[in-house]
């Protein structure tokens, strides 16, 4: 009897635990449930976060890299307006400077023009007293000169410029030997002249018959008698054309003359 009792306590024992034991599984796998779905939201909203984050990290780095740009444009910037500021002061140094030789520029225009001036007088005298060679061209030189003193487009400088031109070509007439064409005053003949420096002015027809110089004495056009002459004079001519080697050739100079007293 004893034992009989001890199986029908085990075994019902048993089948009350095989009946309460299904719904306690059922309130497990529901929390699981729950639990999965919360770790899910956790999850997505750790991405949704992380994604914020990222983009936040995108926008720093480029403002970053704008300000460092704003940062090298702005020292760029600073590094021009200096050299700027040099650059004006330098500028209205310039124009301080200008503005003095202003001021001083009319009062040396005082002194200037009535040089120029006295200058072309004198190379008109020059031009008149020297032999007559190229006279009609030397004349009209002067003549511009004087023209251009009275004209008020052509700057201080540009009328002292032309002036000394007109001075050295006359100091290089001195120098250089020369023939040329012109009509002879005297006769009105076309003759062939031949220039040594403005010691010597000869002539001579085409057709070598007339032969004659500028006798600095007289001041004026003579024939040479001596015949001779006609043939120097030829190669004077040839020489200065550079039609024929440089020579010697005889031709008349007037010999030194006495002061008077």
């Amino acid at each position: 009897m004893p034992s009989k009792l001890i199986h029908r306590s085990i075994l019902l024992t048993l089948v009350v635990f095989a009946v309460v034991l299904p719904p306690l599984t059922t309130v497990s796998a529901q929390g699981l449930d729950s639990f999965v779905e919360v770790e899910k939201q956790i999850n997505e909203n750790s991405a949704a976060t992380q994604s914020r984050v990222s983009d936040l990290a995108r926008q720093s780095g480029d403002l970053l890299v704008e300000y460092r740009s704003v940062v090298r444009e702005t020292e760029s910037l600073k590094i021009y307006n200096d050299n700027l500021e040099q650059v004006v002061i330098d500028q209205r140094n310039e124009v301080e400077s200008i503005n003095r030789q202003l001021e001083g520029l009319e009062e040396t225009n005082r002194g200037v023009v009535p040089l120029m001036l006295e200058m072309i007088a004198a190379l008109d005298r020059i031009v008149e007293a020297d032999i007559p060679f190229r006279l009609g061209e030397r004349r009209a030189r002067v003549q511009r000169l004087q023209e251009m003193m009275d004209q008020a487009e052509v700057t201080a400088s540009e009328k002292y410029r032309r002036v000394m031109e007109a001075y050295q070509g006359e100091l290089e007439f001195g120098r250089t030997t020369e023939a040329y064409s012109d009509v002879l005053p005297t006769t009105g003949q076309t003759v062939d002249f031949l220039r040594v420096g403005r010691m010597l002015l000869v002539y001579q027809a085409s057709d070598q018959s007339v032969t004659g110089w500028f006798n600095p004495v007289t001041r004026q056009f003579e024939e040479l008698d001596d015949d001779r002459f006609r043939f120097e004079v030829k190669n004077g001519l040839a020489i200065a054309r550079n039609e024929k080697a440089p020579n010697l050739v005889m031709l008349p100079v007037p010999g030194p003359q006495e002061a008077s007293q």
